[in-house]
């Protein structure tokens, strides 16, 4: 229990939902109800992001073109590209949910509390890491669904007229409607900071629990052989070296001083479970969400595991 309690508090909650949903998944009837209850976590998740994040820091700080803009096209073009071609690369080979999981994780947007935490423990430019977030996070709102609906074609089902609605209704009129209300109710969140982030993970902990528990339904551990669990890890760890690997040595192509280069390193290299886990229940039927989710989740945990040791190398004198 000591060692349970010293893992990330996100991470003990994922894992947590993970494992309820394999012991009592949600199923038949209460599969509706349980998804209406995801997509309202899913909303009140992004109508607190809309609530959280300053409108002047984020205008303040997009001046930081050297970084922020080589950093949307790394995120959102060169990671995509990467995905892409994992997805290529392990059709026939593994599962072709698992297969397409990459690619929805080379499609998302970086963390927002991880990436700045772990670009301040490494002497990173904390201001623009807080922007570059805020930033990528608002553009994945927008960028994220249609970019991998492009790249996957009919095998991601399309980004017909239905997934817009539901795209708008459940990630973009809350995030709108919390800008909105900044003056009204920001004072409010700023004064519940504990309840706030509590309410921020519940919400990230529903969407991957009903995720799962689709998954489970379907008893997916079945559809998934050895080889499969093999793929995964070694696409996992591929995409994990493009993203570190690949946003430092960009930084020193930019000629970024260390501070921000250390900051393009932590936000283009780490990717979000809290724009995925949402965004997989509104995109995907609930017996593949789960499946589709395993890349980023594996992802999500490594990045944490790496950026520790990482971010205090890089502070080293």
């Amino acid at each position: 229990m000591g060692a349970f309690s010293r893992i990330d508090p996100m991470v003990r909650l994922l894992l947590v939902a993970i494992a309820l949903a394999f012991v009592l998944p949600v199923h038949g009837a209460a599969q509706a109800a349980a998804q209406f209850v995801a997509n309202a976590a899913v909303f009140l998740l992004f109508f607190l992001n809309g609530l959280r994040l300053p409108r002047h820091e984020v205008w303040a700080g997009m001046g930081n073109h050297r970084l922020l803009w080589p950093l949307v096209a790394w995120v959102f073009g060169a990671m995509a590209l990467a995905g892409w071609l994992v997805w290529q690369a392990g059709e026939g080979w593994m599962p072709p949910l698992i297969a397409l999981g990459f690619l929805y994780l080379g499609c998302l947007p970086s963390t927002v509390q991880s990436a700045t935490a772990y670009s301040s423990l490494a002497g990173g430019n904390v201001a623009s890491s807080v922007v570059a977030a805020a930033l990528l996070n608002i553009l994945g709102v927008f960028i994220t669904a249609p970019l991998f609906s492009l790249l996957a074609g009919g095998h991601g089902g399309g980004f017909h007229a239905d997934g817009l609605i539901k795209v708008i209704a459940i990630l973009l009129l809350p995030f709108v409607l919390g800008q909105a209300l900044q003056g009204q109710l920001g004072g409010w969140v700023k004064g519940h900071r504990p309840l706030i982030t509590w309410m921020d993970r519940s919400s990230i902990a529903i969407a991957v629990y009903v995720a799962f528990s689709g998954a489970v339904a379907q008893r997916f551990w079945m559809r998934v052989d050895a080889g499969g669990w093999l793929w995964l890890a070694g696409g996992t760890a591929l995409l994990l070296v493009i993203g570190h690997l690949g946003a430092w040595l960009l930084g020193g192509a930019l000629r970024l001083d260390p501070a921000n280069r250390r900051t393009m390193l932590f936000a283009g290299a780490q990717k979000s479970i809290a724009m995925g886990a949402p965004l997989a229940t509104v995109l995907f039927a609930p017996a593949a969400a789960g499946i589709v989710l395993l890349p980023i989740l594996l992802y999500h945990l490594a990045q944490l595991v790496i950026a520790a040791p990482l971010a205090a190398r890089l502070n080293r004198p």
